[in-house]
């Protein structure tokens, strides 16, 4: 029970590692303040599972990349649940494009959610965190994106170096008010966002190759790591970016 009597929010959490997240956090004791967007009925298999641990959850529909709904969210979190104690930046999207063909509108949305959102709603848990001081966390979930190349998401890499420094430069701006602040890197972690490329055979079996524990990666193993960093058992880390890829990045050969 390493969340008991703390109040988590996090975004983008209708499937996937949100949604592994929000029943992570639940099942050791937090009680979660829900983001989703377009996607009503996978809200209401997170808000079922959370349920079934005995936890409350409040859910808010809300499109990340709009400044007003983070405000939105964060208040209403505030309100149903009595505090902030932890936001988890976690919605994004990721569309394969080649570089030379990506059409504006995707480079421009992908950046609004995964880069944008992320500063917004990280700015208003924040400012409700310094509010009550007593201090809080903040996790991004980058990805292990934000340190290597792809030719089909050059409009996606930039968003996930982008949030790894927001969190190192929020660490040092928000340090004075107990607030931490830290950065998740995942590597290939089988969800709906890489269904589709993972469904060939021959790509998935080079994936899991190039992986020195041998599998792809589960939402729930980014969602371990997310618990641990919200947790006081971090109470001295932040400003960190912690890899759960299976070692993946350091397997260069």
């Amino acid at each position: 029970m390493l969340l008991e009597g703390k109040n988590v929010l996090i975004t983008g959490a209708s499937r996937g590692i949100g949604r592994a997240t929000a029943i992570e956090c639940a099942r050791h004791g937090a009680d979660v303040a829900l983001n989703w967007f377009k996607d009503r009925a996978g809200m209401e298999e997170t808000l079922a599972e959370i349920a079934r641990l005995g936890r409350r959850a409040v859910e808010v529909e809300g499109d990340v990349a709009r400044p007003e709904s983070a405000e939105r969210f964060v208040s209403a979190a505030a309100a149903a649940l009595g505090g902030v104690d932890v936001f988890v930046s976690n919605a994004g999207i990721c569309p394969f494009h080649a570089f030379l063909d990506t059409p504006i509108e995707v480079f421009e949305r992908t950046m609004g959610v995964n880069l944008h959102g992320a500063y917004y709603m990280s700015q208003a848990a924040a400012r409700h965190m310094k509010q009550q001081g007593t201090g809080g966390a903040l996790i991004a979930i980058s990805s292990v994106s934000a340190l290597v190349g792809g030719g089909m998401q050059a409009h996606y890499t930039p968003t996930k170096a982008g949030v790894h420094s927001l969190m190192q430069s929020c660490a040092i701006a928000l340090g004075p008010y107990g607030i931490r602040c830290n950065s998740v890197m995942p590597g290939t972690i089988a969800t709906d966002i890489n269904r589709e490329d993972l469904a060939d055979p021959a790509k998935r079996a080079y994936m899991e190759k190039r992986i020195p524990l041998g599998r792809l990666g589960e939402p729930r193993d980014v969602a371990g790591c997310v618990v641990f960093l919200a947790s006081d058992l971090a109470r001295y880390v932040t400003g960190a970016s912690v890899l759960v890829d299976g070692g993946l990045f350091v397997n260069l050969q």
